[in-house]
């Protein structure tokens, strides 16, 4: 199925079979996508949220695996217990977006998994991503002011060129990234295991400072 600049208001696609498809340019205003097969399914520059909204369009459960989502307003959207593995989000909005007990991973057997999604580009300000795991992920020019993230681990993945709250540091695992370029401040080694992770010869000033040394000029 492929539509091109569409409207849908209030539009009841829960448990329907939308694998394969395209949206270019469409609207959804309060749409229900909830335990939709939306497998593949590729959206282009489309809205889910009307503006002065509370809440967004319902992806509760649905399986999103290759989804993908380009140049797209989802704030506030819900992505509870969605099947988000190899998902892709480039220039979207998800401002306050809920992924709690969704699922970016493939889980091989009880102790091995691997991990597959690309969120680029996109503001994550106060989105949950609570306890989430995704590892060795492409997840950099994000924004993520504000945005839950106690307990994740992102272990691995490519989070330069971010920006993040001060008081973020601490909440998620970060050991392996890739932080190069990203604004550190609030970020104490101290308190936080950086095994492993990347940075700019530039950002250690910032680090340095939370250990109480100044770094002088050459």
């Amino acid at each position: 199925m492929a539509k091109n600049y569409e409207e849908f208001n209030q539009v009841d696609f829960s448990n329907q079979d939308l694998s394969d498809s395209y949206f270019k340019g469409c609207k959804f205003f309060r749409c229900d996508f909830s335990r939709a097969n939306l497998r593949d399914a590729k959206f282009d520059d489309c809205v889910f949220i009307e503006q002065g909204a509370i809440d967004g369009c319902h992806f509760d459960y649905s399986d999103l695996r290759d989804s993908s989502f380009k140049n797209c307003k989802l704030s506030l959207s819900n992505f509870k217990g969605a099947k988000c593995f190899g998902i892709e989000f480039r220039s979207c909005d998800l401002k306050g977006a809920n992924f709690i007990q969704a699922s970016f991973s493939n889980q091989i057997s009880n102790s091995m998994y691997f991990c597959s999604a690309y969120i680029t580009g996109c503001n994550l300000s106060y989105a949950n991503f609570e306890r989430q795991c995704i590892e060795k992920c492409d997840l950099f020019e994000n924004r993520w002011i504000g945005a839950n993230l106690q307990g994740a681990s992102l272990k691995g993945s490519d989070l330069s060129r971010g920006s993040f709250s001060e008081d973020c540091w601490g909440q998620f695992y970060i050991q392996d990234c890739d932080l190069s370029n990203s604004e550190l401040s609030g970020l104490n080694p101290r308190k936080v295991d950086l095994s492993g992770v990347k940075i700019c010869v530039w950002q250690q000033e910032q680090l340095l400072e939370q250990l109480g040394l100044i770094v002088l000029p050459n």
